[in-house]
């Protein structure tokens, strides 16, 4: 599958996609057959840095040819903002292993149920262990997009662009300038969405809630001064901010409060008139990937709707935001999802769900999943935890074994590969009418006008 040369590169598009001068694609059908696939295995995994690359460039191009583009959802979430739209809750997808498979699965649940509302992400954590750097992910998304025939606004999203709070005790500016080397890297791969989580800074014992949100607030608006300028033209980046670390005590009314004023008080400082975030990313009793109870399980979770309805509704009518947003949701109960368009709920954030099903299906060969888990026994050992059982180990771990065997999983064999996939889209598509995002597709596009061209990052 691999290219032997730029020449067997431009062979194996000849007749398919044309690219003298402007990239336009002649036959659009044979490019969704072999041609893609090939196409975006190579921009993954080609040891070759031109011909990674250019299968890169190929895909983008052909992208927006198509009429695929990646774009900003703030006007959408603006309008939410003046109450023009909402009874909606946007998915926000995390896409950790067998990123081009999964990404068409929800494409294919999308195009079925018209969904246009709907966000593909990763977090800083994740591109670490997941070994996708920016471009690399958005090169995935968009070559699925592209095999299920998938037209329109392209939404990917930085999710979790997050501060270490122990790096950020050691050296402020390091962790800062960090952060801005990501979010530069992410707007040059399209990242038009991106999530700042400064919510780790926040100081508990200091004697005010202002004060427990003053470094939260500076950092958020110091990043968000910081990206302004790196929008390509025609591009208002959708930013997104946070007030409480998943996993920790539930959000206030009062911290929502004190961390708007105060990041509103910084943007102004730092670049006066710029635009600020469009929702919020709160806590309300959830916790990444769910709480792994000794036989492997997963804890049930009580979440805090009520919370999660009154920060939505004090967000947007008092500063104009989209509404809240909910992280950690992905291993909830069925019976939870819909009642976050019913709290007006702007945002979901989905991840561990979709890594659970794909290692615990029946069908996933057992000589990779030893390979898999033995790797992790051996690389994760310090992580280990006293009185902590071998379910336990694995379930919080396994999330790391997506980067050094990447390649393992994207060659699993097809009958498998086929069979998640169909089970992904049927997930995608309960948590697409759960959500209420079915038929969004006209209610994007209005919002979110695209201009149809080529548009490159400077």
């Amino acid at each position: 599958m691999r290219y032997q040369s730029m020449d067997d590169l431009k062979k194996s598009v000849a007749g398919i996609v044309e690219t003298d001068g402007k990239v336009r694609v002649a036959n659009p059908e044979k490019l969704r057959g072999q041609a893609i696939d090939r196409l975006v295995f190579n921009g993954v995994f080609h040891e070759n840095g031109e011909i990674r690359q250019a299968a890169r460039d190929l895909v983008r191009l052909s992208g927006n040819a198509l009429g695929i583009h990646s774009a900003s959802i703030l006007p959408l979430y603006e309008a939410r903002g003046r109450r023009e739209c909402g009874g909606f809750t946007v998915p926000a997808i995390n896409i950790r292993g067998l990123t081009y498979d999964t990404a068409r699965a929800a494409f294919r649940a999308a195009l079925r149920n018209r969904v246009g509302a709907v966000i593909f992400e990763i977090a800083r954590s994740e591109i670490g262990y997941t070994y996708q750097r920016p471009a690399e992910y958005a090169h995935a998304v968009m070559a699925a997009a592209i095999k299920e025939g998938f037209t329109g606004p392209l939404f990917i999203q930085g999710d979790h662009f997050q501060a270490s709070a122990k790096n950020f005790a050691k050296n402020r500016q390091a962790e800062v300038q960090a952060l801005k080397d990501l979010i530069k890297e992410a707007i040059e791969a399209e990242f038009f969405n991106i999530d700042i989580d400064s919510s780790t800074l926040v100081d508990l014992s200091k004697p005010t809630v202002r004060a427990q949100q003053q470094d939260n607030c500076e950092v958020a608006a110091e990043l968000t001064a910081f990206l302004r300028p790196l929008e390509p033209k025609g591009v208002s980046i959708s930013v997104g901010g946070e007030i409480g670390e998943v996993g920790g005590k539930n959000s206030t009314v009062e911290e929502l409060e004190a961390f708007m004023e105060g990041y509103r008080e910084e943007l102004d400082k730092k670049s006066k008139g710029a635009k600020g975030i469009s929702k919020i990313s709160v806590q309300t009793g959830t916790t990444h990937g769910g709480v792994p109870l000794p036989d492997g399980t997963i804890a049930r979770v009580k979440l805090d709707f009520d919370t999660l309805a009154k920060l939505s509704q004090v967000s947007r009518e008092k500063y104009g935001l989209a509404g809240a947003v909910q992280h950690g949701a992905s291993t909830l109960p069925e019976e939870a999802f819909d009642h976050f368009p019913r709290r007006e709920c702007a945002e979901i954030h989905l991840a561990t769900g979709f890594q659970n099903m794909l290692y615990d299906d029946p069908g996933f060969p057992q000589e990779v999943k030893k390979e898999i888990y033995d790797h992790l026994r051996k690389e994760c050992a310090a992580e280990r935890k006293e009185g902590e059982t071998d379910e336990q180990f694995i379930y919080k771990t396994r999330k790391k074994g997506f980067g050094p065997l990447k390649e393992k999983f994207w060659s699993l064999p097809e009958e498998f590969r086929k069979e998640i996939g169909r089970k992904l889209e049927d997930r995608f598509e309960f948590l697409f009418k759960k959500l209420n995002v079915v038929n969004t597709v006209s209610l994007v596009r209005e919002k979110v006008p695209l201009d149809g061209g080529e548009r490159r990052v400077a």
